[in-house]
């Protein structure tokens, strides 16, 4: 029985981890990291990461089969099966910068597999790589010196589709799972080994297997057509709003045509997270090395209308607002870049705080999970930017409430109590179609939803 180790102990890793060793109990799965504090806390009840299901996942795994250490060299020594799970971020530097993924530590992590394997290892790619990385990761593990010697590895491609909010319940229950492998006997063994782990828990048929090249660029397509969707409804949302229509509605009755369905139609102030700007960008990249212009500015626009739209929130509240926010307090609901974690990168709320300080606005930040991340996320602003935990602070006294991310608590708040508490004329722009429009409007509200008329006291 071959035992698992995963390098890269972040929002990938550790909750795929998690539930292999749940599903898998007669294997042993061992998370490994450079970063002592988290690993430190994956060994804690407070987690490095939030998600809902998560920390009884691990509680039920972890000390019988699962296993949290910083010591990498002995896990790569032991284990026979090594997923790499660790950051690919966008280069922010040379050729390629702001577009192509930065490698260095992927390959870092190759070359570390490669001096401390004393066995044949099954290497598994979890991360979000461009198409042929497994290519250039299988040269570095046969090429000669720096250990390695006489060890052979195979190199799959194994990319993850999990949603933060519903990883765990994305892994308990997959669409899909996708293994690419060298079509080859030693390649075909190797995802058949892989198969074996996955088939504890998902019907095979759920189990699709590949290339290496197929699966490599799948992750890249599937995040990209996701994003896509979300750029498109946004932009009929600009529409809705110019012609009157409602967005929510037009979004339904799309949705229930069966060639387009309705998930990812709902507009607001564009995407965020780790991945979806990371890999259409990346995606940019590959089709511009391979000369595809057209291609290529195809899917930067889906990135530049993201943008925009929060630009454009932020314009509207400045309209609305009488042109002006200088000196007003905004209580911004949500940093997040979706409810259910506690993840900041690429929020939304980052452009849509920072346009507001440059308009010299007081903005009061509340959100369940993401406050840690503020200070670190709008670095350089500070001076304008409040931190809040409790919503009805945040609140007390402002102008507007400003919705950024979907956290259903915010749903549930007392707006009576709130529209009390708050100048007058009290605005609510909701950037997600969160809350209850005509319920707001019959307490005094002026409310500005994405893609739908306002309703206001002021006309």
């Amino acid at each position: 029985m071959k035992n698992i180790l995963c390098i890269g102990a972040g929002y990938v890793g550790g909750p795929t981890m998690a539930m292999i060793a749940l599903k898998c109990p007669d294997r042993k799965v061992t998370v490994v990291d450079i970063n002592s504090e988290r690993i430190a806390a994956w060994n804690s009840d407070q987690l490095p990461i939030y998600e809902p299901g998560l920390l009884e996942v691990v509680k039920a795994c972890r000390g019988r089969n699962l296993f949290f250490s910083t010591d990498i060299e002995r896990g790569i020594e032991e284990n026979d099966i090594i997923f790499v799970s660790v950051n690919t971020p966008t280069k922010t530097f040379g050729r390629g910068a702001g577009c192509a993924a930065d490698l260095q530590y992927w390959e870092q992590t190759a070359r570390k597999i490669k001096h401390c394997a004393k066995s044949d290892k099954i290497v598994v790619e979890k991360s979000t790589l461009p198409v042929r990385t497994a290519t250039a990761m299988a040269r570095i593990l046969a090429a000669e010196g720096d250990g390695g010697a006489g060890v052979k590895f195979e190199v799959l491609s194994n990319p993850e589709f999990l949603a933060e909010g519903t990883a765990i319940e994305d892994l308990r229950n997959p669409d899909r799972v996708l293994v690419g492998g060298n079509q080859t006997p030693e390649g075909d063994a190797a995802v058949a080994e892989l198969v074996a782990i996955y088939s504890s828990w998902v019907p095979r048929e759920r189990i699709l297997t590949t290339n290496v090249w197929s699966s490599e660029l799948s992750k890249l397509t599937a995040n990209a057509f996701l994003a896509q969707r979300v750029s498109s409804v946004n932009a009929i949302s600009e529409l809705c709003e110019a012609t009157g229509a409602d967005v929510q509605e037009v979004s339904r009755a799309i949705g229930m045509d069966s060639r387009i369905g309705p998930k990812f139609l709902k507009a607001g102030v564009g995407f965020g997270g780790s991945c979806f700007k990371k890999d259409i960008l990346n995606l940019v990249y590959l089709c511009e090395t391979y000369g595809l212009t057209q291609a290529a500015a195809y899917w930067r626009g889906v990135v530049a209308y993201n943008d925009h739209q929060q630009e454009r929130f932020v314009s509207r509240i400045l309209r609305a607002m009488f042109n002006t926010v200088a000196g007003k307090k905004i209580a911004l609901f949500g940093f997040a870049f979706k409810s259910d974690t506690g993840d900041t990168r690429e929020s939304p709320a980052i452009a849509i705080a920072r346009m507001l300080a440059e308009e010299h606005a007081k903005v009061a930040i509340t959100d369940p999970k993401a406050l840690p991340s503020v200070r670190r996320d709008l670095a350089g602003c500070l001076d304008s930017i409040v931190e809040e935990p409790d919503p009805y602070k945040a609140a007390d006294g402002a102008d507007c409430i400003a919705v950024a991310t979907d956290w259903k608590c915010f749903r549930d708040l007392d707006f009576a109590r709130i529209y009390a508490s708050m100048r007058k004329p009290a605005f609510v722009f909701d950037g997600r179609n969160l809350l209850d429009h005509e319920a707001l409007f019959k307490l005094g509200f002026n409310v500005y939803a994405v893609g739908k008329s306002p309703l206001t006291h002021l006309d």
